[in-house]
């Protein structure tokens, strides 16, 4: 199994808050998203629960290049750039899955038609989960949260988050909340 938490290392070695919040935080999703495959052992034989862990650690690597002091992280892009710069760190190290899953996570995933609209600075593509472990671990992240790193959302909290971008997100959620649990 890849060693994720070096990784981690690698990248934020010489910014220590954000590592720790970083790893904090991904292990919360990770054991999250295991959780809640364990409840559906009809998914169990479809999902690779191995990977999920490995995506649910990495899956916010890209937050250390954006501009969120909240979070202890400097860089100077937007925070809703940090999936796909993730993606970028992740498929220089040979990853490609794994990148997809940090690239498709953020919000309920990005459509092609939302980034325009808001004149995102993101890659024009659509950026949604498609596969069962990258619509795991996005919907696994929204229950935590980096700023408040010791609450758990409701699934009801959860999805208001969501729903301010819109209500076909609120909707994408419910979706994954009916296949995944809770």
């Amino acid at each position: 199994m890849l060693d994720t938490e070096a990784l981690l290392e690698k990248y934020y070695a010489d910014n220590r808050e954000a590592h720790d919040l970083l790893l904090r935080h991904s292990r919360q999703v990770r054991d999250y998203a295991l959780a809640l495959l364990d409840r559906r052992p009809e998914l169990q034989g479809e999902i690779d629960r191995d990977f999920v862990a490995e995506a649910a650690m990495l899956h916010d690597i890209g937050i250390g290049q954006c501009d969120a002091p909240g979070i202890h992280c400097h860089g100077t892009h937007l925070y809703i750039e940090h999936g796909y710069l993730g993606a970028e760190l992740l498929r220089a190290e040979g990853l490609p899955r794994h990148a997809l899953v940090c690239e498709r996570h953020t919000g309920m995933g990005l459509s092609r038609e939302m980034i325009e609209e808001r004149g995102w600075p993101l890659p024009r593509r659509d950026m949604r989960p498609v596969t069962l472990e990258e619509k795991l671990v996005c919907y696994a992240d929204k229950f935590f949260s980096k700023s408040h790193p010791d609450a758990m959302y409701t699934p009801e909290v959860a999805r208001q988050k969501v729903a301010r971008f819109g209500e076909e997100e609120g909707r994408r959620f419910d979706a994954l909340r009916g296949l995944f649990g809770e």
